[in-house]
């Protein structure tokens, strides 16, 4: 994978980026970092394994606070039988009294019922935006990179940008600051996961002369 991810106007230097977390997922891991919310989700092999079966968030949440500008890198599959949604959450709170998610973009795979990716933003859900996805296939294996800077929020997927949006509105990330994976109506094995700290630079932007 390269060594950069490039946005519009931006620039991130991943080995510039630090690692927050990184630590992989094993039975003491899972029950000292992790939380799961309206679904089950178990370790296995290596890996986070969530069902939820029904239409509405079914999440796991780790316990650690993650404020500022962080990516989310992961490698990720539905489980057959299931053929879609496979979602990441960054700058996330969850609403204990309620037990629904409170603030967080949410950034999927096959997912909003056509078969898209897209970022969206909880809880108002007024902020979304999304792409077709055809070449989606059901259990393989995908690199997954999400995350924001300063409320731009990107997506790549085998490290090709497949989805960017601006929020005029960010999230405030000193008080949602958490980090997640959800399943809505399916199952998914989540591995590999690091957690960084963005650093970037501008990047300027401009077309060639063309005649």
């Amino acid at each position: 994978m390269t060594n950069e991810l490039l946005l519009m106007h931006r620039r991130i230097d991943l080995d510039a980026s630090p690692i927050l977390y990184d630590r992989p997922f094993t039975a003491e891991s899972f029950a000292e970092d992790w939380e799961a919310r309206n679904a089950e989700w178990i370790c296995r092999d290596g890996s986070l394994w969530g069902t939820n079966p029904l239409p509405a968030p079914g999440v796991v949440l780790c316990r650690r606070a993650f404020p500022g500008n962080v990516l989310v890198e992961c490698t990720a599959r539905t489980v057959a039988p299931s053929t879609h949604d496979i979602d990441v959450m960054w700058n996330l709170t969850w609403d204990e009294a309620t037990n629904t998610r409170g603030a967080a973009y949410v950034a999927g795979v096959q997912g909003w019922w056509d078969g898209k990716v897209g970022i969206e933003k909880s809880p108002a859900y007024l902020l979304n935006a999304t792409a077709p996805c055809p070449w989606f296939e059901p259990g393989r294996e995908y690199h997954i990179q999400a995350g924001s800077i300063d409320g731009h929020c990107f997506l790549f997927v085998d490290g090709l940008l497949r989805l960017e949006l601006t929020d005029p509105d960010p999230i405030d990330s000193t008080v949602n600051n958490r980090i997640g994976f959800e399943a809505y109506q399916s199952k998914v094995q989540i591995s590999a996961l690091t957690v960084r700290q963005i650093v970037w630079e501008p990047r300027k932007m401009g077309y060639p002369a063309e005649f």
